[in-house]
């Protein structure tokens, strides 16, 4: 019996001390720690080299549930500076997480508060400092354009393996789209713990550390000076604004309004701040600009004209008379060329224009003539980048919508719709809708007479200033050059011609272009415009919206868009009472907004 024993217990010996990992693996938990090394995440960059997005160290504060015994909690929670039902969801968190890994007990703990209890650190059993990097924004801009960063989620980590409880990554902006490049790479540390959890050395010299790897820095296209300007001139009203360099598609600025300050969704107070921008009315943390669809309204002439043009079914002196018993119009007199239809931002002149490409005559059946000429009109439309999402290097970006055959014929039914049932669509209303970044682009057309580059945010990145090829890829859209010549001169009336329609738009010594537009929506109308300057040679495409600002396009968004390329063509405003009237004045109706308002107004 005693022989039997002494085999059974040599044999458990040997089972857990050769054969089985289990104690061991156990041993090394509490005499060895792991550390994860975070890396320093990428710089962020404008286009003049100054820096708008770096990074300070921040503290989290990790557990390792099992090893904490002993602990006075009321101390801890006076010293770290917690309440202890703060104390309690914490400690389940981790424990729910795993009772032997580590993981973030509290997050993000900055410096100063750091300093406080480090000294004590060493009397709480299972509770270690890790360092990590935080965002940090000197300038409080463009939010929308560089994101923010956030702890993964669940559906995060399942997706990917690489990541774990405590990891951040970009949630939107620039932060998101170039979240491989800016994240890095971990490193990791190998540390001996004592037993009161305290590092006293290194495991095997290092033999299993690893460096972490910075991520690489950006250099983006946004003009730090100009995109502040433009928030505040945005700062007190609804809509956005988009520019863009037309011979390169880089963005110079984009602003939504209203917006908030970056720095709101960084460290501890992250969430409650979320909270409120999320449940804010004025939904400053949705993108107009990208995200926005809205009905053209006149803008949208300039594009039928080049349609109408190429398709030859108009030709440069083809005149209309202003007919207001087919379409509401302002009092003007009639247009005798397409110059001069787009300076007057002629109604009637447009239904003409459309009536032509959608029943061109290809068919005797009205209903196939229609249909035929629909999706010609629609094909131009998609080369010119509406109807569909442009690829820019922003995420969530909404694609508008062009509608096509299959889109009517499940609202009316096959052969029983024609122009007739359409026709609003000629003056940018109806079914159509568009992004504020599809406008400026439209802008961007007309000032490179007939192609542009993807708009894009980030020039290059890397200390190799590696770029990235798409956005340097020409796209055209097959419309012959002579007739965007004739929509920039249709468009430098607007501004500067007798009977135009955006003369507030207008920079003493600078030949601006643009395009007036009124957008139907629930309230006060959308008050829109689209410029491009100087005609010749363009510097800067804009589109400016704001939302529900009675009195038009000419009204509140041209003045808008002519100082901005004032700022940027001249580096300051020198009408500072002109200036301040536009900066000050709030014209957007009051939210809520519950009633929509039907009606064809005089758009100018």
């Amino acid at each position: 019996m005693i022989i039997a024993v002494g085999v059974i217990f040599v044999l458990r010996l040997a089972m857990l001390q050769i054969f089985s990992n289990k104690y061991k693996e156990l041993a090394e938990r509490q005499a060895l720690r792991n550390i994860t090394v975070y890396p320093a995440r990428g710089l962020v960059y404008d286009r003049h080299g100054e820096l708008l997005v770096y990074n300070d160290v921040v503290y989290d504060l990790m557990v390792v549930p099992r090893l904490v015994h002993d602990l006075d909690t009321g101390y801890f929670c006076r010293a770290v500076g917690i309440t202890r039902q703060e104390f309690v969801a914490y400690m389940d968190r981790a424990r729910s997480y795993s009772p032997y890994v580590a993981s973030p007990f509290m997050k993000q703990i900055k410096k100063d508060d750091y300093a406080r209890w480090q000294n004590r650190l060493y009397k709480f059993n299972g509770f270690y400092v890790q360092n990590r990097t935080l965002r940090v924004y000197p300038r409080p801009i463009a939010a929308h354009v560089l994101g923010y960063v956030g702890e993964v989620d669940e559906s995060e980590i399942a997706k990917n393996p690489k990541m774990q409880m405590g990891d951040y990554v970009g949630k939107s902006g620039i932060e998101k789209t170039y979240e491989d490049l800016l994240c890095g790479k971990k490193g990791r540390r190998v540390v001996h713990v004592d037993v009161h959890s305290r590092e006293i050395g290194s495991y095997e010299h290092g033999l299993y550390d690893t460096v972490p790897v910075a991520g690489e820095n950006l250099y983006s296209t946004i003009d730090a000076d100009l995109q502040e300007y433009a928030e505040m001139l945005m700062a007190n009203k609804r809509g956005c604004v988009v520019a863009i360099e037309p011979s390169t598609g880089e963005i110079l600025a984009l602003v939504s309004a209203p917006s908030y300050d970056p720095n709101l969704l960084v460290g501890r107070v992250r969430g409650a701040n979320y909270l409120d921008l999320l449940h804010n009315i004025s939904k400053p943390l949705y993108n107009r600009a990208l995200q926005g669809q809205y009905p053209p309204g006149s803008i949208f002439k300039v594009a039928q004209a080049m349609i109408a043009l190429d398709l030859g079914v108009i030709r440069p002196e083809t005149g209309f008379v202003c007919d207001k018993s087919l379409v509401g119009c302002h009092n003007h007199p009639s247009a005798r060329s397409v110059q001069e239809a787009i300076k007057m931002s002629c109604n009637p002149y447009f239904y003409q224009v459309y009536r032509r490409v959608i029943q061109s005559g290809k068919y005797k059946n009205i209903y196939k003539d229609s249909q035929y000429g629909l999706t010609v009109w629609r094909e131009y439309m998609l080369r010119m980048g509406f109807g569909r999402s442009l690829d820019l290097d922003l995420p969530n970006v909404k694609g508008g919508r062009i509608p096509d055959t299959a889109y009517y014929n499940r609202c009316y039914g096959k052969e029983r719709w024609a122009f007739s049932t359409i026709y609003s669509n000629s003056i940018g209303q109806g079914e159509v809708e568009v992004v504020p970044i599809q406008m400026a682009n439209l802008a961007a057309i007309v000032a490179n007479r007939g192609y542009y580059y993807i708009p894009h945010v980030v020039k290059f990145y890397g200390d190799d200033s590696t770029r990235i090829e798409k956005y340097y890829v020409k796209q055209e859209t097959g419309i012959d050059p002579q007739y965007f010549d004739i929509a920039a001169k249709g468009m430098y009336d607007v501004v500067h011609g007798a009977g135009g329609t955006g003369h507030r738009a207008d920079v003493p010594g600078v030949a601006v272009c643009g395009k007036t537009g009124t957008a139907e929506n629930y309230g006060n109308d959308h008050s829109v415009f689209i410029s491009f300057a100087p005609m010749e040679n363009p510097q800067i495409a804009l589109a400016v919206y704001v939302e529900n600002a009675q009195g038009g396009g000419g009204a509140w968004a041209a003045p808008i868009s002519g100082l901005i390329i004032e700022k940027y063509l001249k580096g300051e405003v020198e009408r500072k009472d002109f200036e301040k009237k536009y900066m000050e004045v709030n014209p957007c109706q009051s939210l809520p907004l519950t009633k929509r308002v039907k009606k064809v107004r005089k758009r100018r």
